[in-house]
Formats: structure tokens, C-alpha cells, sequence
């Protein structure tokens, strides 16, 4: 190691000497051998000495003294063997940010099993940040700047005394005090210049690599294992391109590398991060996020078989997991993909890191240092296997998007077909060093627009107002528009190239999410799709892009209205259900939001059902019908919305057509809908049919029992119904099978109400209305068109008792009427009959009808028991013989499965398997 002293002339001559310089714009560090501060050391410069003298004209060769460097004739030198034995490891800022993850980092290394490493190491976390805002204090001529390196230099010390002992620590910390002096000298004439050139700047933000990749050295070697630290100046050679970019110079720096690692055999090497030096020796560094570039370039030149690259995330996303909850880790990408969603903002890599790597086929991983369990995400080449998927959720690989961006929109007839416009228009915005990020012309040339950041947009406007003054006084251009506000969304996937339907599904996605595209880009790679829009849309048009892509087609959004007896038992079903459902049939049901008619509870991923019943208690709000449905079908990122209706509420019924009409699925056991107003009713049907969302209520009428569908079956394949007959109400089901012997018919009834099979009020069974609503369901489905007014119903409420003001009167009451109807079952009985309370759809004469009949013992209808349903279709095909659907037709835990049936119903028809 070079050691660096200044000499004894004074620090005000020293100071006087930069500062002149500075003022001429020369590079300081090339002028002074590159020696001003300790870690930099080059061979050329190594055995020279100088003396610091006044005279100005010999500056540039005098001004520091610096001691003989030799290298130790006892190491022999060694021939680097490339290949695949070398790994190369980059652990950022976050790695290193504290001796605790230092010590982890170290341990990291010790334990990887490859057989030779180069471990690339970035500053400190902040201190890059901090080296910047050093340089631009002292510019501004803030002298709070020696505080706060006075700061880092604490930062380090303490770093370095909880981490090494004895010479290691000492040795350390006298060339962290050393690097302090000499920076605070440098940083003194940038003060008094107001002015520091790129070369300074360079020199001075390199330390925090300098320093962290010693420390981390002196970890390993303490931890047993023998390293060597490269100080990556003395080998990365590259050429600035501008103040934003380098290309490095592989051929140089291979030369360097050899001649390096010839002096200096480790098969255990920690390299700095970040900076590099230009073919005159001059420090300069790969620029802002440059670590991960650096360690690219050194598993080129050492041609490694893998390069990790260490962080705080578990690997690369398919979306910014703060903007879109469901981004899942991608487990491979292609160097073509990282490098697109690294251009477009996604927290991948810097964008030029994949091309050295890319060159020799090395794959990157990226990895988290705090979590070693997972994997990663690997870019290479894709494989063969990967190549044979064909599903369109392979097809886009990730999403990323870019805020606070303006578009720029120059129109007008004059433009089509004149060659060069579109070279005056970018060659105006070049002239003001705006970035260009998107472009999109009309094939009709009478427009070209483009994106640049917001805060470019106004120097752009200014210049090509300037520039086509002419054009736009003469009406060849109508005009130049700028709007604010926008960004950008990139779909990226390697494999979206000469896939069909990808644009389709991305601008449907959109569309369903409310977004309005303002411009379009893809280029003739296919490997992405660019669309500018709204910045407050952005976030949106996110999750919709990555829920069509990465969700299952059978994602639902469900609502619950509803979380009464049957509501309730819905959702435990689904609780118990959703896992299975999901990992064995692909069907991701969301419960978003569940509302009664005081209060709801809604979530914007999905409600905890294990803790439904205590959120909705605990954590509810105000219910509010719609802002429920706002919620429930916000399209934040599933694809599918569905409100399930477990009410017997008008109220609710009356919103299912406004449902439908905004691409909401609806299920549910309410009849009023279907046994309401018919034209409501054949509005709804119409909507339904003519739309893609989908209508299901088979548990209005038999409960679990597939009723509907039955029928729908017979008349979907041609069958024609005669006749429907059955026993619709699991209550009076029950109440008339056990309605025998000696047994009083107002005992039956209060046996049923305290067994739970009837209502709260009986009056709600015994009125046959419930019966009548089914019966007319069955007839509209049957294609008659009644209204419930038509069905004639014979109830088997006293008409005296009509008028009690309670549940209790009634049945207090009842007792006084069991002789009419205990008068009927005698009479079947003596003629070997039962009664039983039957509902009636006659088709052939377009009616329908709900009454107590008498059948023989031996009829399906007098064989029930308990509280099963059963349901007799008389068609053309089943008239001898009619089809019978028998089964329970009462109890919440039918009823909720008959639900459930539906929605796993709906899923088949979005995609599901069946």
C-alpha cells in the first residue's frame, strides 16, 4: 500500500496551487500524479518522488510527496487462470450498511463453496449520497462540510472498531485519518474555487468503496480466509462517454488484470465498486448505481460462471410490489427483458450491466442477503424448456412504469412527407439535453409525439416553438402540445414477439380499469408495449395490466351482502374452501367487502374470513350500499367482480340490472328479482344475455337442488316442458310429514319454528307466498310470462289470525284452527291419501298455482321426508315417466352450497376447469 505524506510547504500554498487548477479546469488528480489522497496507486507513479515547489509552472509534477512503492520480491507472480472456477459476488450499500451486516456479508463469502471469488463491494449505505453532498456544499461554499465528513469519518471508525483489533484496526484507522486530512484539504480549495470539476468529484465520492472494501477484507482474512483487496482503478480502464455513461476498455483492462493479479495471487479477491480510471490514469467512475455495472465488467474479464448480485429484495418482480400487492418474484428473466425493464424504471439492474455479462453468457442472480432461502431471480439466455411455454401469463414477464413525465405532441399537415422534420424536431430537443424516452408517430405523418421528463418538458416546448416559428406562423404546423401529468407503463416479455392477443389483453385490461391511453409505442423486437397515460391512472392501470397477466382468469373480487344465517355460512365454506380451491383448481376467490344494513367491512387485498365475523364487529364502518360496490368491483388488480346477495330485500334486487350493466356478476337466493315486476325481470334477462356478465340463482328455488339448471338443460337441448309439479318449501315439506296421527297441526308448526325450519314469523311459510315466488320463477324460465298476481295461492294462515300484531300471538292462536285443517287429513287418510302443499307451473295452459293436494301413499310426493324438496318435470321426453329432482330444500348449509355451487359456476365460465 502506497503511503502519502504531504510536504512541509504550507497548506495555504498548497490551496493556492489548486485552486488555480480548478480555475483553469484542469483535472487535479492527473495533475498531481494522482496522488493527492492515499488509496489510489498506480505502478507508473509508484517509485517517483516529488517535491512540493512554488513555482506554478512545475504544479502539476510537485505538489505531493510520495513514498517508494515496490512490490515484494518474494511473491511470485502468478498466471490468472480464467473460466468457470471464478464467482463473481456484488453486495450493495444496504449489504454493508453496519458492522453487524458487514460481519454477515464476510461470512457470506467465507461460506460460498466456489472455488475462487472476486467479491465486489459498494460504499456503505448513504455514503455515496454523502461523498456527493460533500462536494456540493463545499462548492456552494457551506463549510458545514467539515462536519459532516468529520461524520463519516466517526461512521467508519466505529465500523472498523467493532469489526477488527490489534495492527489490522490500527493500520486501518491510520489510513481512514489520513484519507480524512487529504480530503478536507481538497475539499478546502473546492470551497474557495466554488467550483469542482468531474475529476475531483470522481476522486473524492470513490473513498466510501475504498474504505468499506479494506474493512470487509480485513473481516474475511480475520475470519480465517485469505484475501486480497483490489483497488478496481489499478484494473477498470474506461473511456467517459458523456457526464452520465463510460465504455469501459476490455482489452486494457485484461492487460491490467493479468499484470494485477500477478503481483497480487488470491484465489480470494474484494474489490472496490463504482469506480475506474480513464486511460490517462485519471479516477473517474461508472457513474450512479455503477457497482453493479463494475461487478459485470470483472465477471467478464475474469469470464466467471455466475455473477450474484446481493441486495435487500428476494429477486426481481414482476411489478413494484409497493404499487401492485400480487407482484410475485420472477424466477428467470432474459438479458433482453432485464435490460427493458431496467430502461423503464423497474428496480432491476443499472441498464448497461447486462451487456458484459451478456457477452459471454454468464448469468446474473439476484439475491438477498437477508434471506438465503430464496432463490433469487437468474438472467441468462432462456432455456429451451422455458421456450416451449406457450400460456399468455408467460408470454409478459414483468411490468414497470415511469412517473412525472410530460408528452409532447407536434402536429400538423405540412409535416407528412417532408423528409427531416422528425431530425429538426429531436435535433431541437438534443440542443436543450432533454432525455427522450418514448416516441410515437402516426403512419400518416401528420403527427409526432414523444415523452421527456416534466421537468425538461418547458426548455423543450421553448425550443421548438423557436425552431418551427415559421412553420406554425405559416399553418404547416397547427400546433405544439404539452401535457403534464403522465406516465409511462412498459409490459416487457421476450416472448411476446409474434404472440397474438398480448395487445388485446393489455388494452382490455385497461379499459376495464377506466384508463385512457394517450399514446402508444411498440417497437419491431415485440419485447415491449409502452403506454403513456394519466399519472393519477397509473397506479391503476397497473394492477389491471398485472392481474390479466400474472392473476388466474378465475381471480374473483366478492362482494357479500348479507352476512345474516345464510351469509354467514357462505363464508365459512369459502374460509374452509379458498385454499384448496385455489392450489388445486386455480379459482382465487377475494372476499373484498361484506355489508348488512348498518354496517360493513371492506379490505383492499382480501378479508381475513377466519376473523370475518370479528372484523365486521370490530373494524366495520358505516354500511353504504355503494361505495360497497365502488369497492368491491375497483378492478385494483382482479380481473372478475361478483356480488353475492344473501338478502330477501327488494332494496338489494332492485340494483342487480345496474350491476350486470357495469360488468358485475351476480348471484344469489333472493327471489324478489326473479318473481318481481316481469318486465324488471325481462329486463334483466335481456341485459344478461346480451352481455358478458353473468346472472346465477339457482338457490331462489331449490335451495342446494339443481332446479334451474335441470330446466335450463331440458330446454337448452330442445326438450319442451308440460308440466312442472313439486314440493317447493322445505318448512311446509316438513311440517305436513310429520303432520300425522294423533298430533295437532299448531304443535307440528311450533315443532318446525323451534327446530329452525321456518321463519321467524310462520306467517312467512304458512302464506304460500314463498311457494308462489318459486312457481313463477319456474314459469318465466318455462317462458311464460306471468306476473305474481297470476298465481292463484292458497294460504294456510286463518284469515282471522292475518291481523296478530306478533310471531307470538299467531302461535298462541293457531291451536283455536286445528280443526278445518285436521278435518282434511282425516278425509285423505280414510281414502289412503296425504296432504302435501305443492306448487304447480302448467305450461301447455299457460298458468300456475300454489295449493294443499291430496296424493296416495304410494305418489313420490307422499314419501318425503323431513324437510327434502322434490320436484317432478313433465316434457316431452319424461311424460310417462317425469323426471324427479329430489333432495333437501331447507337449511343454511344447503342454501350456502347452493351459492357456493353458483360461484364456482361463474369461475368454470370464466376459465376455470371444470
Amino acid at each position: 500500500m502506497m503511503a502519502f505524506s504531504f510536504s512541509p510547504t504550507s497548506s495555504s500554498s498548497l490551496l493556492h496551487s489548486n485552486l488555480n487548477l480548478i480555475e483553469k479546469g484542469a483535472s487535479l488528480p492527473a495533475q498531481l500524479g494522482c496522488s493527492l489522497i492515499c488509496p489510489f496507486r498506480h505502478p507508473s507513479l509508484a517509485r517517483k518522488r516529488c517535491t512540493l515547489r512554488k513555482e506554478r509552472k512545475e504544479i502539476g509534477h510537485t505538489v505531493a510527496s510520495i513514498t517508494d512503492f515496490s512490490v515484494d520480491k518474494s511473491i511470485e507472480t502468478a498466471a490468472l487462470l480464467k473460466g468457470e472456477t471464478w464467482s463473481v459476488h456484488k453486495f450493495g450499500g444496504t449489504c454493508v450498511g453496519t458492522p453487524k451486516r458487514i460481519q454477515n456479508v464476510a461470512e457470506i463469502v467465507v461460506s460460498d463453496p466456489s472455488e475462487r471469488k472476486v467479491v465486489v463491494v459498494s460504499a456503505m449505505s448513504k455514503v455515496t449520497d454523502s461523498m456527493y453532498d460533500l462536494i456540493y456544499k463545499a462548492q456552494s461554499r457551506d463549510d458545514s462540510y467539515v462536519s459532516a465528513l468529520d461524520s463519516l469519518y466517526e461512521k467508519h471508525k466505529v465500523t472498523a472498531s467493532e469489526l477488527l483489533d490489534g495492527d489490522v484496526l490500527a493500520s486501518f484507522l491510520s489510513r481512514l485519518h489520513q484519507d480524512i486530512t487529504n480530503l478536507k484539504a481538497m475539499l478546502r480549495a473546492i470551497y474557495i474555487a466554488g467550483h469542482a470539476t468531474e475529476s475531483f468529484s470522481d476522486f473524492v465520492v470513490g473513498h466510501g468503496e475504498l474504505w468499506s472494501a479494506q474493512m470487509l477484507s480485513a473481516v474475511v482474512n480475520k475470519l480465517g480466509v485469505k484475501c486480497s483487496w483490489m483497488d478496481t482503478r489499478d484494473v477498470l480502464v474506461v473511456n467517459p462517454t458523456n457526464s452520465n455513461q463510460v465504455d469501459p476498455d476490455y482489452v486494457e483492462s485484461e492487460k491490467r488484470l493479468e499484470k494485477w493479479f500477478s503481483q497480487s495471487p488470491a484465489s480470494t479477491i474484494i474489490a472496490t465498486g463504482f469506480i475506474a480510471s480513464t486511460p490517462k490514469n485519471i479516477p473517474t467512475t461508472l457513474k450512479r448505481d455503477g457497482s453493479d455495472f463494475s461487478a459485470a465488467i470483472i465477471g467478464a474479464l475474469f469470464r466467471a460462471k455466475q455473477v450474484t448480485i446481493w441486495t435487500d429484495v428476494d429477486g426481481v418482480y414482476s411489478a413494484d410490489p409497493r404499487k401492485v400487492s400480487e407482484a410475485i418474484i420472477l424466477k428467470t428473466l432474459s438479458y433482453q427483458e432485464a435490460w427493458e425493464l431496467s430502461y423503464f424504471g423497474a428496480n432491476v439492474l443499472h441498464p448497461r450491466t447486462i451487456i458484459p455479462v451478456m457477452r459471454y453468457n454468464i448469468p446474473i442472480v439476484i439475491r438477498n442477503v437477508f434471506n438465503h432461502s430464496s432463490p433469487g431471480t437468474t438472467i441468462c439466455h432462456p432455456s429451451a424448456d422455458e421456450n416451449e411455454e406457450s400460456s399468455l401469463n408467460a408470454v409478459v414477464k414483468g411490468f414497470a412504469t415511469i412517473d412525472n413525465l410530460a408528452l409532447v405532441n407536434v402536429e400538423g399537415t405540412g409535416m407528412a412527407g417532408v423528409p427531416g422534420t422528425a431530425s429538426a424536431i429531436f435535433g431541437a430537443v438534443k440542443e436543450v439535453g432533454a432525455n427522450v424516452i418514448m416516441i410515437s408517430q402516426a403512419s400518416s405523418e401528420h403527427s409526432v409525439c414523444f415523452a421527456v421528463p416534466d421537468k425538461e418538458v418547458g426548455a423543450v416546448a421553448d425550443a421548438l416553438e423557436s425552431r418551427f416559428r415559421q412553420a406554425l406562423d405559416a399553418g404547416r404546423l397547427s400546433k405544439i402540445e404539452v401535457v403534464r401529468n403522465c406516465s409511462i407503463l412498459a409490459a416487457v416479455g421476450q416472448k411476446m414477439a409474434s404472440t397474438p392477443g398480448v395487445s388485446a389483453t393489455l388494452f382490455n385490461a385497461l379499459a376495464k380499469a377506466n384508463v385512457n391511453i394517450r399514446a402508444i409505442a411498440q417497437g419491431c423486437s415485440e419485447y415491449n408495449i409502452t403506454v403513456v397515460l394519466k399519472r393519477e391512472d397509473c397506479i391503476r392501470a397497473l394492477r389491471a395490466a398485472h392481474s390479466i397477466f400474472f392473476l388466474s382468469k378465475t381471480t374473483l373480487s366478492v362482494g357479500i351482502i348479507g352476512p345474516g344465517l345464510i351469509g354467514g355460512t357462505l363464508l365459512d365454506q369459502l374460509r374452509d374452501q379458498a385454499a384448496t380451491l385455489k392450489e388445486e383448481f386455480n379459482i382465487d376467490l377475494r372476499v373484498m367487502g361484506i355489508t348488512g344494513t348498518r354496517k360493513m367491512v371492506l379490505n383492499d387485498v382480501g378479508i381475513d374470513l377466519s376473523r370475518w365475523r370479528e372484523l365486521l364487529k370490530e373494524e366495520s364502518e358505516e354500511g353504504d350500499l355503494e361505495k360497497f360496490t365502488q369497492h368491491v368491483n375497483a378492478r385494483h388488480f382482479i380481473p372478475n367482480t361478483v356480488i353475492v346477495d344473501c338478502t330477501a330485500s327488494s332494496e338489494i334486487a332492485n340494483n342487480y340490472y345496474d350491476w350486470l350493466r357495469r360488468g358485475i356478476h351476480v348471484i344469489t337466493p333472493n327471489k324478489k328479482a326473479n318473481s318481481g315486476p316481469l318486465e324488471r325481470y325481462l329486463k334483466i334477462r335481456e341485459l344478461q344475455r346480451r352481455s358478458y356478465t353473468h346472472y346465477f340463482y339457482e338457490a331462489t328455488v331449490g335451495a342446494g337442488l339443481p332446479i334451474i339448471s335441470t330446466l335450463r338443460g331440458l330446454l337448452e337441448t330442445g326438450d319442451r316442458v308440460l308440466r312442472i309439479e313439486g314440493i317447493f318449501s322445505g318448512t311446509l315439506s316438513y311440517i305436513f310429514n310429520n303432520f300425522a296421527g294423533e298430533q295437532q297441526f299448531s304443535e307440528v308448526v311450533a315443532e318446525a319454528k323451534d327446530s329452525g325450519y321456518t321463519e321467524p314469523d310462520p306467517r312467512d311459510d304458512l302464506s304460500g307466498m314463498d311457494v308462489a315466488r318459486k312457481v313463477i320463477i319456474l314459469a318465466r324460465e318455462s317462458g311464460l310470462k306471468l306476473e305474481l298476481s297470476d298465481i292463484p295461492v292458497q294460504s294456510l294462515v286463518p284469515e282471522p289470525l292475518t291481523k296478530c300484531s306478533s310471531a307470538e300471538e299467531f302461535m298462541q292462536q293457531l291451536n283455536k284452527y286445528d280443526g278445518e285443517i285436521a278435518k282434511q287429513r282425516i278425509e285423505a287418510a280414510n281414502n289412503g291419501e296425504v296432504l302435501r302443499y305443492v306448487g304447480v307451473v302448467d305450461v301447455v295452459n299457460n298458468k300456475g298455482s300454489v295449493s294443499l293436494k291430496r296424493y296416495p301413499k304410494e305418489h313420490p310426493f307422499a314419501q318425503l321426508s323431513g324437510s327434502d324438496n322434490i320436484i317432478a318435470f313433465t316434457t316431452i321426453r319424461y311424460k310417462n315417466q317425469p323426471l324427479i329432482v329430489r333432495g333437501p330444500g331447507a337449511g343454511a348449509e344447503v342454501t350456502a352450497g347452493g351459492i357456493f355451487s353458483d360461484i364456482l359456476r361463474l369461475a368454470s365460465y370464466l376459465g376455470a376447469p371444470s
